[in-house]
């Protein structure tokens, strides 16, 4: 399949890529420096683009099979709450997933896979306590505006899934998978995500569904 994964460059992106090609898909990863990151990388094509100007958007959807969405605001997190973002729209979840479904409307493309954060939408009111304050104390902004992006989702009229993994790390914590909003353990690798990202979009289940991915156990040795 061609695969268009949008913020490619991110923790969550890159893992996608990789999963992907590991699987023998084609690739288009789409971020504003991903012929950089990306660039002569076999099965790759490395679109260099903004996911919140429509003609960029347009240009990477092109004749996809299926897209994935990671996208989000990499910078420190204390920074962005004093000082705003300095390089990311603090809209760019909901601005360009929007701008995403529109072009594959246009194109005729329907598989549309988007992460998003656990504690959003209808795992709100599950989110533990302690979650609950650093995201009103520290990410209230990027919180709101995942919460616009899921809205964005669910009314795109697209074969849509929705992801939300629990604290994202770079270990190599295992997923589990769950479509209740029920959670294991609150950290999750981004290698495991972007291989749960990697299989909704070349596959048929959960669509229309919410996906939350938590930290499963890790089986004890014999």
């Amino acid at each position: 399949m061609r695969v268009l994964v949008v913020g490619a460059t991110g923790g969550s992106g890159t893992a996608a890529v990789e999963a992907l090609l590991a699987d023998g898909h084609e690739v288009t990863a789409f971020a504003r420096r991903a012929s950089r990151v990306f660039g002569g990388r076999s099965g790759v094509r490395a679109v260099d683009g903004d996911a919140t100007v429509a003609a960029d958007v347009e240009r990477a959807v092109g004749d996809q099979d299926a897209v994935v969405v990671t996208l989000g605001i990499s910078e420190n997190t204390l920074k962005v709450r004093l000082l705003g973002s300095s390089g990311t729209p603090m809209d760019v979840r909901s601005r360009g997933t929007a701008l995403v479904a529109a072009a594959m409307r246009e194109g005729g493309v329907r598989r549309l896979v988007v992460q998003s954060s656990y504690g959003v939408g209808p795992t709100r009111d599950l989110l533990p306590l302690t979650s609950r304050v650093v995201f009103a104390l520290m990410i209230r902004q990027q919180i709101q505006d995942s919460e616009r992006q899921e809205r964005v989702v669910r009314d795109s009229g697209l074969d849509w899934t929705i992801v939300q993994p629990v604290y994202l790390t770079d270990g190599d914590e295992p997923a589990a998978r769950s479509t209740t909003g029920d959670v294991q353990g609150m950290k999750v690798s981004r290698r495991a995500v972007g291989a749960a990202l990697a299989g909704l979009a070349t596959g048929t289940a959960d669509i229309g569904a919410t996906v939350t991915l938590s930290g499963a156990p890790v089986p004890a040795r014999a």
